[in-house]
């Protein structure tokens, strides 16, 4: 198994003096020790005008900075917000990043699900998934063919003759694509496609594991030419996660954050963020609810169990570890720390952590 550690760069806005500016300085202190540690990804996810959920205007930016201070970790987005985006300027940037990055780039899309973000821009929310079936069969062509001549309903373009999309991926035929996925149809376009498959953090393990069956069977319809995607077949899901010297510890660092974040969320302030961590009645869960499929909380042997678990019914390639910002940079850092040297290894041969220069 791989891990990786999934930034929505949310600010904290009751401890950093400037919420906008300083959440940056957090993270990369946490993907400078992440890439230490020897974890496998960093994941970056786009999000604009909200100061309460996350601040990343432009992942490739950050992405290219990144690219500059980390040595073998590699730099994913999660996601590419596709429908906001050209199609033709995601190829060039995701290739670009690949080569700035030595070959360590990760593109991670998907449709959205932020009304207020596409009203921001002025574009149609109800059809956002319409616009990404057409911009995501167009990107793949751009990275096989390098030319293009598409005229659509939602995109125009032509590259051709003498021209062609540079540069080109250090990553050939091109950097791994993966696509987020939780509805039937969604899960159906990253199969087909040959993508693939970014799961959400709140969704239970029982439902993790029909979606990663529905994928896998959707995948049987891949064309051929479109087979060749390095991350085809992989199914890779966010989590939070908070690893302790004990299970009572860790829900009493975690609880009453958690729970407030909860309530804050499925109040509607961010449309369909909570997904299916509702139960029958529409409340929230509580703690010991949430630790039950979704959160991975606790001491390192109840979150090994819980990892196993997970694997055993989903089969899942890589885990996304989550953490939101209440718990400050070194109860944050602690956590990674023991994940890495305590829980990580019992799922992959041990990768020894580098000492700080």
């Amino acid at each position: 198994m791989e891990f990786g550690i999934l930034f929505t760069s949310q600010p904290n806005t009751e401890a950093e003096a400037y919420p906008h500016r300083d959440v940056h300085a957090r993270v990369t202190s946490q993907i400078l020790r992440a890439d230490e540690l020897g974890y496998d990804y960093a994941w970056l996810a786009e999000h604009h005008f909200s100061n309460e959920y996350g601040i990343m205007p432009d992942v490739f930016v950050y992405a290219g900075y990144l690219a500059a201070l980390t040595e073998r970790i590699k730099i994913g987005t999660a996601v590419v917000t596709l429908p906001l985006a050209n199609p033709l300027r995601v190829v060039e940037n995701a290739a670009f990043i690949d080569i700035l990055s030595g070959g360590r780039f990760v593109l991670g899309l998907g449709s959205g699900y932020r009304q207020y973000e596409f009203d921001g821009f002025g574009i149609d929310f109800a059809g956002r998934r319409d616009v990404q079936e057409e911009a995501l069969p167009l990107l793949m062509d751009l990275f096989l063919k390098k030319r293009i001549d598409h005229q659509g309903k939602h995109f125009r373009a032509k590259v051709d003759g003498e021209y062609e999309i540079f540069p080109h991926a250090v990553q050939q035929p091109h950097p791994p694509i993966f696509l987020a996925s939780s509805t039937e149809r969604s899960i159906k376009v990253a199969g087909r496609m040959g993508c693939g498959m970014l799961m959400s953090s709140w969704t239970p393990f029982g439902e993790l594991a029909r979606q990663t069956a529905a994928y896998r069977a959707a995948m049987e319809e891949t064309p051929p030419h479109l087979r060749a995607n390095p991350a085809r077949g992989h199914a890779d899901v966010a989590r939070w996660v908070y690893v302790a010297e004990t299970d009572a510890k860790a829900k009493q660092e975690s609880e009453e954050g958690l729970m407030r974040h909860m309530h804050h969320f499925a109040s509607g302030h961010t449309s369909g963020y909570l997904g299916t961590v509702s139960e029958g009645g529409g409340a929230v869960r509580d703690y010991d609810g949430l630790s039950r499929d979704i959160i991975l909380h606790g001491s390192p042997a109840t979150v090994i169990e819980k990892v196993e678990q997970l694997r055993e019914m989903t089969g899942i390639s890589s885990v996304m570890l989550h953490y939101p910002p209440w718990y400050g940079v070194d109860k944050t850092v602690a956590s990674l720390e023991m994940f890495a040297t305590e829980v990580a290894p019992k799922f992959r041969p041990p990768q020894p952590a580098r000492k700080r220069a």
